[in-house]
C-alpha cells in the first residue's frame, strides 16, 4: 500500500496542472485551466523575486487572475496584498500600511501615483511553474480587512494555511470537475477566496466569473450555469426568501461571514432540499466547523483537521489554518473570542462572542441575549445591538438598530422591559429598512455608528 503524500508535497504538486485539464474551463465560458497556468508562469517570470521587492497589491477581481497570482506566489513570487475594497481610500490606506509600489491588475484602478501595473493575459504559455521550488510554508498573502471595530487589520496567510483548507474542502464535499460554483461573495474575503478561487483550482470545478448579489441575478446565475454549489452569505439568503427552488442541479449551498437566521435557513431548505452548510470560522482562524440544520445538525462539528477544547466556555483550537501572526499558547493552540457549549454528539453550539459581555453601571450585560430577544419580536427582520463608549470611555451606552418595515418600536421597548433590567435596555433604537452591509455580507459598523452620531 502506497504511503500517503505529505501535505507540503500535495500543495507543491499544484504547480503542475493535472494531465488533460488544460482545456477545461476554470471560469464558466471564460478562462481555461491552461490559461490560468499560463498567466501564473508569466507573472512568476516577470514579477520581482520575493527577497527583493517582496510584496505586490493584487488589484484584480477576475478569479482566474487571482488564481494565477496565488500560484505565482506559491512558486516563490512576491507576497500578495489583498485590499478589502478598491476605493481610493482603501487602496491609499493599504499603501500607507505596506508601502507597495507594484500591483497586479485586470482593469484600471485608482491606485497610488507611480504604481507599476502587471496585467497578465489569459493565453496558454509554453512556460512552466514546476521548475520553481514551491514554498507552501512561507507567507503567501496578506488579507487586509476593514476590521470589525473599524480599525483595519492585516492577516497573513501561508500556502499551507490556504491550500490545505481548500484540499480538505474538496475531499470532504467530494468536489470535482463535474461541479460548477456560483459565488455571491467577493474573492477578497477569505471565505470567497477559499470557495470560489482555491476550491475550483484544487478540485477542477468550474466557477462563474461574475459575482451576483441580487436575488434575480443569483437565480439566473444558478439556472444558466446549472450550478451544483452556491457560495453565499446570510444577507443574500434572506433576499431569496419566498422564491422558488434555484434548480435541480444544486447539490450544496454554503453560508459564512455571519450568523444565518434559523427561519432563513428553514425556508431556503424547504425549496432546496440540499439545505445550507454553515461554515464557522474567521479570517484569522480559517474554517473551524460545519453544520447543516436541514439534516438535523443543530451543533457545529469541527473539521477533523482541527483539534479543539473548551476552556471556561471559550473555544480553544489548534489548526493548520491559523494565521502565523496570532498569539498562541505553548501547545500551539489559539483561544478564540467565541463562547460555546459542548454538545453530546461531539460538537458544540455557539453562545455568542466573549466580547459581547459588557459592563453597564458595573453590572454584566450580554448583548447577544438582547439581540436574540429583539429578533424574536413581531416584524423584526434583523437587528444589531452595540455598546457605545461614553463619558470618556468609562461607561457603555447600549443601542440597537432594527430592520423591519412593520416594527412597533414602543411595543418592542415594552417587551424588552418585561425581560431585562433597566440598565440592560437599549437607550436608543433606530428603525431602518435595511441594516448597512459591506460587500462581504458583514455589517458595516462605520455606517451603523453614523446612525447614532450626535
Amino acid at each position: 500500500m502506497a504511503e500517503p503524500v505529505a501535505l507540503p508535497q500535495r500543495i507543491a504538486d499544484l504547480l503542475t496542472p493535472p494531465p488533460g485539464t488544460a482545456r477545461r474551463e476554470f471560469t464558466w465560458t471564460g478562462t481555461t485551466v491552461g490559461q490560468v497556468y499560463g498567466m501564473a508562469a508569466w507573472l512568476r517570470a516577470n514579477l520581482p523575486e520575493r527577497r527583493g521587492r517582496g510584496v505586490i497589491c493584487l488589484a484584480a477581481e477576475d478569479r482566474a487572475v487571482i488564481a494565477a497570482a496565488m500560484l505565482a506566489s506559491l512558486a516563490g513570487g512576491p507576497v500578495l496584498l489583498l485590499p478589502y475594497a478598491f476605493s481610493r481610500q482603501a487602496l491609499a490606506s493599504l499603501h500607507q500600511a505596506t508601502g507597495f509600489t507594484q500591483a497586479i491588475g485586470d482593469v484600471p484602478r485608482d491606485l497610488p501615483p507611480g504604481t507599476e501595473i502587471f496585467s497578465p493575459q489569459p493565453v496558454d504559455s509554453g512556460q512552466e511553474l514546476d521548475h520553481y521550488p514551491a514554498r507552501p510554508e512561507e507567507e503567501l498573502l496578506r488579507l487586509y480587512t476593514g476590521g470589525s471595530t473599524g480599525e483595519p487589520q492585516i492577516w497573513p496567510k501561508t500556502g499551507i494555511n490556504l491550500f490545505a483548507e481548500a484540499l480538505f474542502l474538496a475531499e470532504h464535499f467530494v468536489v470535482s470537475g463535474a461541479d460548477r460554483i456560483v459565488a455571491t461573495i467577493s474573492p477578497y474575503h477569505v471565505y470567497g477566496l477559499l470557495y470560489s478561487v482555491l476550491l475550483p483550482l484544487v478540485s477542477g470545478a468550474t466557477v462563474m466569473a461574475a459575482t451576483p448579489a441580487y436575488p434575480e441575478e443569483i437565480q439566473q446565475a444558478v439556472a444558466n450555469s446549472q450550478a451544483t454549489l452556491l457560495v453565499s452569505v446570510p444577507a443574500h439568503y434572506r433576499t431569496l426568501l419566498g422564491r422558488s427552488a434555484l434548480g435541480p442541479s444544486l447539490r450544496l449551498a454554503f453560508s459564512s461571514a455571519g450568523v444565518l437566521a434559523c427561519d432563513d435557513n428553514r425556508q431556503f431548505s424547504r425549496a432546496n432540499p440540499a439545505g445550507i452548510v454553515e461554515v464557522y470560522g474567521s479570517t484569522e482562524t480559517g474554517g473551524i466547523a460545519l453544520r447543516n440544520r436541514s439534516r438535523g445538525e443543530d451543533q457545529f462539528t469541527p473539521y477533523p483537521t482541527v483539534t479543539w477544547q473548551i476552556n471556561q466556555e471559550q473555544l480553544r483550537i489548534r489548526s493548520p489554518y491559523l494565521s502565523p501572526n496570532l498569539t498562541l499558547a505553548a501547545d500551539g493552540s489559539y483561544l478564540t473570542g467565541d463562547r460555546v457549549e459542548i454538545w453530546q454528539a461531539g460538537g458544540f453550539t455557539l453562545k455568542g462572542r466573549s466580547d459581547s459581555i459588557i459592563k453597564v453601571a458595573g453590572k454584566r450585560v450580554d448583548l447577544e441575549e438582547i439581540t436574540t430577544s429583539i429578533r424574536q419580536q413581531p416584524g423584526v427582520d434583523d437587528c444589531l445591538v452595540l455598546a457605545l463608549a461614553e463619558g470618556g470611555g468609562r461607561e457603555n451606552r447600549i443601542v440597537a438598530v432594527v430592520e423591519g418595515a412593520a416594527v412597533d418600536v414602543e411595543a418592542l421597548r415594552r417587551s424588552l422591559a418585561c425581560r431585562f433590567e433597566p440598565y440592560a435596555l437599549p437607550r436608543a433604537v433606530k428603525l431602518v429598512s435595511r441594516i448597512p452591509l459591506k460587500d462581504n455580507g458583514k455589517y458595516d459598523r462605520t455606517a451603523i455608528l453614523r446612525l447614532f452620531a450626535p
